[in-house]
């Protein structure tokens, strides 16, 4: 069985304008979110065997709450910054791992959500965590059919 969790980064802080977009760090409310949709997540029972994160500042952080909780480290991956649908997918695929997450950004995981679940998600609100399986252990397969299922939980 082939499972995908993609998680969009917790709030930032848009504090300092004169901050790099990739250096900015979450919020109050960021910082609250994200240990909490972490902890939810691992009471599922979710165990990723791969924890993919992009290296912006927020992400990483988010990552890093859900690393914990799911006592898995995070792997930065400087592509998985702003990317669009496809390349969050293909990271995934390309991980090695059956039990995947993806830490990253919209438009690219709202895009992404939104396909698997045949429109049903529409935009991740920040901090939102949807999660695909497939009845495959084959990523070539999981990646031309449509999840067997799905779920979303959000702070929202």
């Amino acid at each position: 069985m082939i499972t995908l969790a993609l998680v969009r980064h917790a709030k930032s802080d848009w504090g300092d304008p004169g901050l790099d977009d990739h250096d900015r760090p979450l919020n109050d409310r960021g910082r609250r979110d994200a240990p909490v949709l972490a902890a939810r997540l691992a009471q599922t029972g979710f165990r990723p065997e791969a924890l993919l994160t992009s290296t912006a500042l927020r992400a990483r952080t988010t990552a890093g709450f859900f690393a914990e909780a799911l006592g898995v480290p995070a792997q930065e991956r400087p592509e998985l910054y702003g990317a669009p649908a496809r390349t969050l997918l293909s990271a995934a695929a390309t991980s090695g791992a059956r039990q995947v997450m993806v830490v990253a950004h919209d438009p690219g995981m709202s895009v992404l959500a939104d396909a698997l679940s045949n429109g049903d998600i529409g935009a991740m609100p920040t901090c939102a965590v949807a999660v695909f399986t497939w009845d495959t252990d084959d990523w070539d397969v999981a990646t031309s059919v449509d999840p067997a299922s799905w779920s979303f939980d959000s702070p929202r």
